[in-house]
């Protein structure tokens, strides 16, 4: 964090957190999230047991991702969201744009056994103006009832349409598309990002993608793929494991999860700049991320939670009993073949890479 940045959240908090300036009971709180069964889930971990506990009245709104919507409330002066969840590179970018308010990460609260917030989120979790989460992936799943003898187990698999033939659901959008795309190309995991930062390794990848463009359904909502696949609309999609997971475990759909290849990323959440509730936002944003509420989170959907103090909390299901570590996009037997997500790279790169996927999409 710039010293800019922490003199900046160090005086938002202080403001916000000052005595007499809490979470003020009976104000509306908006937060924004996936929507779908995450969405279900984050209401039963935190934001329920939040407003039982504060007395502030939630509304929750779901989006299906990016800036552009914070960009114009920020921009008009119109702010009507106050936190945000956001991918990763959403999430710097926003916070380079000035449009989500800085984070001082010493001000979050301890784990459960005392080793200090900044000692206890896992990889990219904090950052100047957000906070990780969970851990997900975004994977491929398959319906087995639509897909007879041969069960695809590769991310190769996704691509070959004489071995599994029919149509695949693929998100509308640049990201993981491209790197699935070179690693079913015979790129090695640890050089796609090298590959994919050439113009001929860019071209390669949408070349990739133009071998099953005619046999893709495109999806822009996290809860479009199971309905695709429980329709027999799609063979196979890509999805958030979680979403798979819950779509097995709570609608005892035929799907399998194929973890070769997995995308795994970080999910954030952050505070809307020039909320009108910035206290109860920021005081939200430290309830939501404690080791207790991420490991709530991961009793309702196969996500990870992004401090250390929280995986030990992990547990079963809150409803089915079923043990969740094994579904967990970090557990070991699932990340034999996982591509981190390089967020760096996607917030220097995303605008480009939407145009030209808007391009090929033309085509």
């Amino acid at each position: 964090m710039t010293s800019r940045h922490r003199r900046a959240a160090g005086a938002a908090l202080a403001a916000a957190l000052a005595a007499g300036c809490g979470p003020a009971p009976g104000e509306t709180l908006t937060v924004v999230s996936w929507g779908g069964s995450y969405a279900r889930a984050a209401t039963r971990a935190y934001i329920e047991p939040f407003a039982a506990e504060t007395g502030v009245d939630m509304r929750l709104e779901d989006y299906n991702g990016g800036l552009a919507q914070v960009r114009a409330q920020v921009e008009s002066g119109n702010v009507h969201w106050d936190v945000i969840d956001l991918e990763i590179a959403d999430a710097v970018s926003g916070c380079d744009e000035g449009l989500l308010e800085p984070i001082d990460a010493a001000a979050l609260p301890p784990g459960p056994d005392g080793v200090p917030a900044e000692d206890d989120f896992l990889g990219d979790a904090l950052l100047d103006c957000s906070i990780g989460t969970l851990f997900y992936s975004t994977v491929y799943a398959y319906n087995t009832e639509s897909i007879p003898g041969e069960k695809p187990a590769t991310i190769e698999d996704f691509f070959d349409l004489e071995r599994f033939p029919g149509r695949r659901g693929m998100r509308r959008a640049p990201v993981v598309n491209l790197e699935m795309a070179l690693m079913a190309d015979g790129v090695p995991i640890d050089a796609v990002y090298d590959v994919l930062d050439t113009p001929e390794g860019l071209d390669r990848a949408f070349e990739k993608l133009d071998t099953i463009k005619d046999q893709v359904v495109w999806w822009e909502a996290g809860a479009q793929p199971p309905q695709m696949l429980a329709d027999g609309e799609v063979v196979m999609s890509t999805a958030y494991n979680g979403r798979i997971f819950n779509a097995q475990v709570l609608e005892d759909q035929p799907f399998v999860i194929v973890w070769d290849g997995q995308v795994l990323d970080i999910g954030h959440m952050a505070v809307v700049a020039g909320t009108r509730n910035l206290a109860n936002a920021l005081e939200f944003v430290r309830f939501a991320t404690t080791a207790e509420s991420m490991a709530r989170v991961s009793g309702y959907i196969a996500y990870s939670p992004a401090r250390a103090s929280g995986l030990p909390l992990v547990g079963t299901h809150a409803d089915t009993g079923v043990d969740m570590n094994p579904h967990m996009p970090t557990y070991a037997d699932n990340t034999r073949r996982v591509l981190p997500s390089d967020w760096l790279w996607w917030s220097d790169q995303m605008d480009a890479m939407n145009e030209r996927f808007a391009a090929w999409l033309a085509q």
